[in-house]
């Protein structure tokens, strides 16, 4: 039975191959346009910094160089139930470097589009055992982020061998581009 998440919680993987599933609803609003979110994920060292370049994954760079993690690609609307974009992670094939993984969701060309969180619906990341589709956890989003337009869900780590995931929550107005410098 899956864990459903509060911001601050903290819950074991013990699963070694899971998916990260994105999910959220269109919410046509006075921009008269559909909500493209995008789910970004950023392979850390220990300094809390991308191993490399190509460990930063998201629509254009859909696996990491160790094929450990695997994006399902971009979803455009978010029409239908369940997940609109899921990213495959298996940590039997994980880099040794990796220690942190940071779960971040943007919304594809924000300010042109005058859009902001605050005006998405049932926004959620849910990680579940990719062998058995046992769901494990699931983080709703359901903060009014009236001005954010990315938000770092949560965020992957390792402790003492173990792999933990810790529900953030934390949005930002800067877009996918303030979490490219942060973590550069």
């Amino acid at each position: 039975m899956a864990i459903n998440l509060q911001k601050g919680q903290r819950e074991n993987i013990n699963a070694p191959k899971f998916t990260v599933g994105l999910g959220w609803d269109i919410n046509n609003t006075s921009t008269g346009t559909g909500f493209d979110l995008d789910a970004s994920l950023f392979l850390l060292g220990e300094n809390k910094k991308l191993v490399s370049d190509n460990h930063f994954i998201f629509y254009n760079n859909l696996e990491s160089p160790d094929k450990s993690v695997i994006h399902s690609g971009d979803n455009l609307t978010g029409d239908g139930d369940g997940d609109d974009e899921q990213i495959k992670i298996d940590l039997t094939k994980i880099d040794s470097a990796i220690q942190e993984i940071t779960v971040v969701v943007t919304i594809h060309d924000a300010e042109a589009r005058k859009q902001n969180f605050g005006q998405v619906r049932n926004s959620f990341i849910r990680i579940f055992n990719t062998d058995t589709n046992e769901e494990i956890l699931k983080y709703e989003l359901d903060e009014d982020f009236s001005i954010e337009t990315a938000v770092e869900f949560g965020r992957i780590y390792n402790r003492n061998g173990e792999w933990k995931f810790e529900a953030v929550g934390s949005g930002q107005r800067d877009g996918l581009e303030k979490f490219v410098s942060m973590y550069q």
